[in-house]
This record gives C-alpha cells, structure tokens and sequence, in this order.
C-alpha cells in the first residue's frame, strides 16, 4: 500500500538523519578532542616539561661542575703542584675530602708533568697518549675550554659507566698544569632520568653536539646510538643542532607512531636536551573514550529509533484504523470495502474463489428516532454493529455502507452467506435493546438482509444493485427476514 511505502521511506530518513548526525558529531568531537590535546602538548604540557627538566638537570648537574671549578682555583692545589708533587699524602686527603663532602662518586686529578692520575683512593696510573682510557686527556688538552662532560668508563670503579666533569687546571701564569675534577655515577643520573620520566611521563635523553646520545635511561644506547640514524628523527637531526638559542619544537613519524619533540640546549653542558611525548599513546585515552562514547551513543541512538519506528507504527495504525473504518461502529467504511471487494473479485478470477454479499439495515429505525431520540438510534446502530461483529468469522468483514445500512462480505458462497444471515437475524431479535436507558425501556428490533453471490463479469455496483434489490424485497415482504436475490447478472 502507498502508505506503508511512505511510512518505510520516513523511517529510513529519520535513521539515517540521526545516525548521520550522531556519527557527525562523534567524529567532529574526536577532532576537537585531539587538536585540543595536540595544541595542549605543543603549546604548554611539552614546553613545560622541557622546562622543568632543564631546571632541575642544572640543579643535579650544575653542582658537580661548580666544585670542578673551586678546585681549578684552589690555591692549595695549585702550590701542591708547583712544589713538584712530592707527596701524595695532602692531594689524597684533598680528593677524599671532596669526595666525602659533595658525595660523588670519584674526584681525581691528572697531572701534565709527571702524567700521575691521582684519585681519592690513591694513585690510579699514569697517562699515556697510546692508552685507549686515556685519549679523553689529550683531546680535552687541546681544547681551548675551561670544562667539559665527558661519559666513559671508570678505571678506578671497575670500569663503572661514570659522568665526569673534567676542569683545566692552570697556574697564575696560565700554563696548562693538568685536568681536575669529579664523577658522578652514571646510575645516578640514569635514576634522575628516570624519575623525569615518571614524573612527566616524558622519554627524555641527552646529546652532544656530534648526534651522539650522551644520557639515556637506556645504557645501551649511550655512547653508540646516534640520533642522525634514528627513523624519523635523523631528517630533523640539522634544525634540532640550528636551533641553539632558544627552545624549538619538531614532530616526526617513527614505527607508526607521530612522535612530538622539544629540546634545549644547556650550554653548561654543551648538549641538546630532548624530551619526546608519543602523540599516539597520547590519543589512545580519547580513541577509547571515543569508541566507548561511539557506542553509547549508537545504542542510544537505535533505542531512540526503535522508540520512533514505535510512535510512528502506533500513529500509522490509528490513522489507518481512522481511515478505514467508521468511528461510530467500528465497522470498516465504504473505502476500505471497495479495496478489499477489488482484492477478492481479482483474486476470485484468479482462483474460482466464492465470493458473497450480505446488506442488511435495520427495520422501523426511523420510527425509534422519532419516538426515543437519535441518540437511542445511534445506541441501537453501534448494538448491531457489535452482534454482527461477534457473529461473522474473522476472513469476512462488516462495513458501515451508510447511515443504519451494513455490508457483510463473506469469502463463501451464498448458501454460507444465508446461514451467516439468519443467525444475525436471530441474535438481534433475542437481544434486549436499550437495557440501560431510564427512558422507554427495553425494545427489541429486527433487521432485513438481502444476499447475493459475486459471478463472472460482476461489478461493485452490479453486486451490491442485486444485494438493494434482495434487501427491499425483504422489507416488502414484512421485514425481519432474509432474501437471495435471483437476478444474478
């Protein structure tokens, strides 16, 4: 029916008006969601990480590179030194000293004249240029600087991976006189790197100017991995290196991820910090919140349309019950008789089906409106609406054709049709009318029936002029009784 077809249609439309919408905005919020946590990162969490870190590794690292330089300038050493190193007593208790003082791990001197490497446990070695553990010297040596970091193995800890800040050591006249300075374990530093980390929730690292990485929480990687090698990382290794005077911050994709990236450089140590956050572990918690939220949402939207399709099937059925039937009586109307007549007759030359008509109305109906008022009619009209309905089978159908005149159709033949008609014409005639009114009492009423069968060739209006002629010819004989019409075609 077209109107089935246009209920369908404004079904599909609404769902798909709501999940297009309810995806739409999924997918608008998810954006926002993460430019809001890109910018958050870039703009202000990154930057201030960064910040912190640098703050805190010159609090960690500052201090170590401070004594360094007391002890370049401490006259005591100075004149130990110039009066030829003669005993070794007063430089150890000065190394022990420092060393139990500022708590590092090593302090120590090397001397350029007699080449000793004092430390606070004694005298490690002397020096040699041939001596791979000691090619640190002589580079730093010719270096025109006052201090720099240098990562190695201890020789004097079991070669324990150490961070030392070597300081020239120079007499009042300038002249070279050796390299003093301490170590910190490198453990140590690994720790704070890793308390960084924790606490930023940051990977962090440092690297020297050559690319090298210097500090990592990863010790394999130290001294041996060069960021220029890494993926992603080694296209933006130059700007990183250009970006020297201020902070700078870089993004690059490695192993599938999209990795953000600041750094700073930290002239004390002559080397780039970096701190990374992986933009993609960054999303995962609004991916999940979204998929969670998607879901929800997808049920709620489909409960939402269930709850439609319902309204919309509940509206459907009360306009088709007000479009097909009468208000009155519940009987079907004229409209939905002709379709259904349509149906049948088409289906009856298809199949050979019987097909049969019953009209009734009620007899002396406008004497009972006269005498008890249309109100009492309109009572005795829905009473025999109601007889006729319990009495029919449910393929037949009771229509209102107009005012107290009824239509039965019946999907048999006449001889069914009568007997169908006969016992409506009893049941009205034994039931007591108008029980409930205070005003006339109870009447009993009748009705008239014409019958008739549907034949090849019929119309509507053929098969229901034979059905008028039965019913009239019942009212002529006395009423109350049923007529098959005999003029058929």
């Amino acid at each position: 029916m077209h109107y089935f077809s246009i209920r369908t249609r404004l079904i599909v439309v609404l769902t798909l008006i709501l999940l297009s919408g309810f995806f739409i905005t999924n997918v608008i919020s998810y954006r926002a969601s993460k430019h809001q946590i890109h910018s958050s990162i870039v703009e202000s969490s990154l930057p201030l990480a960064r910040d912190n870190i640098y703050s805190e590794i010159q609090r960690d690292l500052m201090r170590p590179i401070f004594v360094s330089s007391l002890m370049a300038n401490d006259t005591f050493l100075k004149d130990w030194v110039a009066a030829g190193e003669k005993q070794t007593g007063p430089i150890i208790r000065y190394l022990t000293e420092i060393q139990e003082k500022y708590g590092f791990f090593s302090s120590f001197f090397v001397s350029d004249i007699t080449k000793n490497y004092y430390h606070f446990k004694g005298i490690l070695k002397q020096i040699h240029p041939d001596d791979d553990h000691d090619i640190w010297y002589y580079r730093f040596k010719e270096k025109n600087i006052q201090y720099d970091l240098d990562v190695d193995t201890n020789q004097a800890e079991q070669n324990h991976m150490t961070i030392f800040i070597n300081h020239r050591l120079t007499s009042d006249e300038r002249s070279f006189m050796g390299v003093v300075g301490v170590g910190l374990d490198f453990d140590r530093v690994a720790s704070l790197l890793e308390d960084y980390k924790a606490k930023y929730d940051r990977n962090i690292y440092m690297v020297s100017p050559d690319g090298i990485i210097q500090v990592h929480t990863d010790q394999s990687r130290i001294l041996t991995t060069s960021i220029f090698d890494q993926p992603g990382l080694g296209d933006i290794v130059h700007d990183i290196f250009a970006a020297k005077t201020q902070p700078a911050f870089f993004e690059y994709d490695a192993h599938g991820n999209h990795i953000l990236l600041t750094s700073r450089f930290v002239e004390e140590l002559d080397w780039y910090l970096l701190v990374e956050q992986d933009e993609t572990l960054a999303l995962k918690s609004i991916q999940t919140t979204f998929v969670q939220n998607f879901f929800i949402g997808l049920g709620i939207t489909l409960i939402t349309i269930l709850f439609a399709i319902m309204v919309i099937n509940y509206f459907q059925h009360q306009l088709e019950i007000m479009a097909t039937t009468d208000k009155m009586t519940k009987a079907y109307n004229r409209r939905e008789f002709e379709r259904r007549f349509h149906f049948h007759t088409d289906a009856n030359r298809r199949k050979t089906m019987d097909l049969s008509i019953i009209l009734f109305d009620i007899d002396r109906l406008k004497e009972l409106n006269d005498t008890r008022g249309h109100l009492a009619g309109d009572q005795i009209i829905k009473n025999i609406a109601g007889i006729a309905a319990a009495i029919i089978r449910d393929n037949d159908m009771l229509v209102r054709w107009g005012g107290d005149e009824f239509v039965i159709l019946t999907l048999g033949d006449t001889d069914q049709a009568i007997y169908i008609a006969g016992r409506l014409l009893d049941a009205v005639q034994a039931h007591d009318f108008l029980k409930e009114s205070t005003e006339g009492g109870i009447i009993q009423m009748s009705i008239s029936c014409g019958v008739t069968g549907f034949v090849e060739g019929d119309t509507l209006d053929t098969v229901m002029a034979r059905a008028d002629n039965a019913l009239y010819q019942a009212k002529r004989e006395g009423r109350n009784r049923v007529v098959l019409a005999t003029d058929a075609g």
